[in-house]
């Protein structure tokens, strides 16, 4: 698919892609005071798309930025965009930022939110390739920011330390980077949450990360399934140690990790328990459920 061919809902507006705008006076280019949320359509369908309304929502409200439409017009309107894309398979980024002030004042209050939605073909952080061989991963130096300063829970654009730590990895020659906090816990990597699999038990940090909606999902087709999971404080031990390793993401799903800071990770291949969780929840995006349709013929 031609990106000119994309259409970026502005402020009102659906417009090509290359017409897209932001003014260089909001606050959200200029200082990243801005937060968002990530979805995506798989067969014509929007997964969870509630569920990621009412995350923006609560980022919104921690933010104390105003969202310019309530969430069932929110909701149509990234439908809408995504139709009008004609994107069957999509990543779908829905931005609010703090706005622009009146010109010359410097009054946070008085600035206008801006709203964004896009939507392009669907986007992976590990590849399919990946997703099948496993992923390299390292551990950055880059700490994940203390709740103290901004809580990971506000899903802000605020992200230069996770681009510094995505490219600390590159450089290393890593597929992604893993980050812990100030204590030395795992945290979660730029864009996905972790878990660790040991004994036939998964684990997953349970501070210091953004709550994600796979994530969330992985929990509950676990109990679905019989599958032991709960949350526990990991060091970067309990990487190395693991039998094996996985993250998710709405950019790919569920993906295994068989190399950290050049250990192997169990037997150095993807394992079993990733690769029924990976197949479980595969098979419900395919099956539809939980997913608001794009199109007429998925209705």
């Amino acid at each position: 698919m031609s990106s000119e061919s994309l259409v970026v809902y502005v402020n009102g507006e659906y417009v090509p892609r290359e017409q897209a705008r932001i003014s260089i006076f909001d606050v959200g280019f200029l200082r990243g005071d801005a937060v968002f949320d990530t979805t995506s359509a798989w067969n014509g369908r929007i997964f969870k798309l509630f569920a990621h309304l009412e995350r923006l929502e609560l980022s919104l409200r921690a933010a104390r930025i105003q969202c310019p439409l309530p969430p069932k017009a929110l909701a149509d309107v990234i439908v809408e965009t995504t139709r009008r894309c004609g994107l069957r398979n999509a990543y779908i980024q829905t931005i609010v930022t703090r706005g622009e002030p009146p010109f010359g004042v410097r009054d946070l209050t008085q600035c206008r939110p801006g709203l964004f939605v896009f939507a392009i073909p669907y986007a992976y952080i590990l590849g399919p390739d990946r997703i099948r061989t496993g992923g390299r991963a390292m551990i950055a130096s880059i700490r994940a920011l203390p709740v103290q300063c901004l809580d990971p829970k506000i899903k802000s654009l605020s992200r230069q330390h996770f681009d510094l730590a995505v490219l600390q990895g590159k450089s290393a020659g890593a597929d992604v980077s893993l980050m812990l906090d100030l204590d030395g816990h795992v945290t979660e990597g730029p864009g996905f949450n972790v878990f660790v699999v040991k004994n036939g038990v998964m684990f997953s940090p349970p501070e210091g990360i953004l709550v994600g909606i796979t994530r969330q999902t992985v929990f509950e087709l676990a109990a679905e399934h019989g599958l032991p999971a709960r949350e526990a404080s990991l060091t970067a031990y309990d990487l190395y140690a693991a039998d094996e390793v996985f993250l998710t993401s709405t950019a790919g799903g569920i993906m295994p990790l068989v190399e950290i800071d050049g250990r192997a990770i169990g037997d150095g291949k993807p394992g079993p328990i990733f690769q029924r969780v990976h197949d479980q929840y595969w098979a419900l995006r395919e099956s539809g459920r939980d997913g608001t349709p794009v199109f007429l013929d998925t209705a």
